[in-house]
C-alpha cells in the first residue's frame, strides 16, 4: 500500500465523506474512491460501508485503522523532525481547531512564534465527530474546542474567545426577515445532529436538546460535515444554531443569519491531555492567559 493511499484511507476514516476527504488532501473525489477500491481489492474485503447518506468503517476497516494510524503517525513525525532540523527548529506544537475563524486568532499564533522561534506551530482542522480522539491518540497537542469539556483524562485551560450565537435559516424561510429569534424557534423547525460519536453534554452545550420552556428540539437529520448542515438548512428543512463567526467566514446567498437573543455566549477554550507535560503546551497556555479572552 502506497503512502498516499494510506493517507487517503486514514483521512476518509476521520471525515467519513469522500468530498471532504478530497478537499482536505487536494485531490479529486474520484482519486479517493479509486484508492479505497484498490485497497479493498488488495485486502479482499470492504473497508467502508457506503450508502447515499452515510459512509462507515466496516469491522475490517476498523482493524486496519487501528493498525495503520500509529505507523503513519510515526512516519509523519520522522519526516517532520527532519524538516524541523533543516529549519533550525527543535519541535513543533500541533493545534487542532474546531473553529472557522483561525485568521482572527493570529495574535495567539504570532505571539507563540515570536516568543519561541525554536519551535514550529502547525494548525489543522479538527472534526466534530469523536472530537477528542486526535488528542488522545497523539495526533495533536492542543485542541481549541467549544466548552464545556468534561472528560476525566483531559485538562481545560484558558478561553481564547467568546461569541454570540446565530440561527441559520434558508434565505426564503419564514423566519428570514426577523431581527432576532429565541430558542423556541428551534423547537418549531428542528435542527441537525451529529452522525458520529459526540458526548451528549457536549452536543447539548452547542445546540440544546430543549428550550427554556422544556420543548424538545428535534434532530431531524444527522450530518458529519458543515457542508451537509448547510445543504439541509438552505433547503428549508431545518434551521440550526452556530457561533457568530460563520457570518464572517461562511457568507452564502441561500442562507441568512439571525441573532439568537436568549443563549449565553459560546466559549472556545484550549484542551489538552492531562498526562501531556510538554513545555510547548505550557508555553502556549501561558501566552493565551497573558493575552486574555477575545470577544468576537
Amino acid at each position: 500500500m502506497e503512502l498516499r493511499d494510506i493517507e487517503i484511507f486514514l483521512t476518509l476514516s476521520e471525515e467519513l465523506h469522500f468530498g471532504r476527504t478530497a478537499e482536505r488532501l487536494h485531490v479529486s473525489a474520484a482519486r479517493v474512491s479509486q484508492a479505497i477500491k484498490k485497497q479493498e481489492r488488495s485486502i479482499g474485503a470492504q473497508l467502508f460501508e457506503r450508502t447515499s447518506r452515510h459512509v462507515r468503517l466496516t469491522p475490517v476497516g476498523e482493524q486496519l485503522l487501528s493498525d495503520l494510524r500509529p505507523v503513519f503517525q510515526s512516519l509523519k513525525a520522522s519526516v517532520a523532525r527532519a524538516r524541523l532540523t533543516a529549519q533550525g527548529k527543535t519541535d513543533i506544537l500541533r493545534i487542532g481547531l474546531m473553529v472557522t475563524n483561525g485568521h482572527e486568532l493570529r495574535p495567539f499564533w504570532d505571539a507563540f512564534r515570536s516568543q519561541h522561534p525554536q519551535w514550529g506551530l502547525r494548525l489543522s482542522h479538527n472534526g466534530y465527530m469523536d472530537p477528542f480522539a486526535p488528542l488522545r491518540n497523539g495526533e495533536i497537542d492542543l485542541l481549541l474546542s467549544w466548552l464545556p469539556v468534561e472528560e476525566p483524562d483531559l485538562t481545560v485551560g484558558p478561553v481564547l474567545f467568546d461569541e454570540p450565537r446565530v440561527a441559520l435559516v434558508a434565505a426564503d424561510h419564514q423566519l428570514a426577515g426577523r431581527s432576532s429569534v429565541t430558542l423556541e424557534a428551534f423547537a418549531d423547525h428542528g435542527v441537525v445532529g451529529p452522525d458520529g460519536p459526540q458526548p451528549e453534554y457536549f452536543e447539548n452545550a452547542f445546540v440544546p436538546f430543549s428550550t427554556p420552556s422544556r420543548r424538545d428540539i428535534e434532530r431531524k437529520f444527522l450530518v458529519t460535515t458543515l457542508d451537509q448542515l448547510y445543504t439541509y438548512v438552505a433547503g428549508g428543512e431545518v434551521i440550526h444554531l452556530l457561533g457568530n463567526q460563520v457570518t464572517r467566514f461562511y457568507a452564502r446567498p441561500d442562507v441568512t443569519y439571525i441573532p439568537v437573543r436568549d443563549t449565553p455566549l459560546l466559549r472556545w477554550g484550549l484542551v489538552w491531555r492531562s498526562d501531556n507535560d510538554s513545555p510547548m503546551v505550557r508555553a502556549f497556555v501561558r501566552i493565551a492567559r497573558e493575552l486574555g479572552t477575545m470577544s468576537l
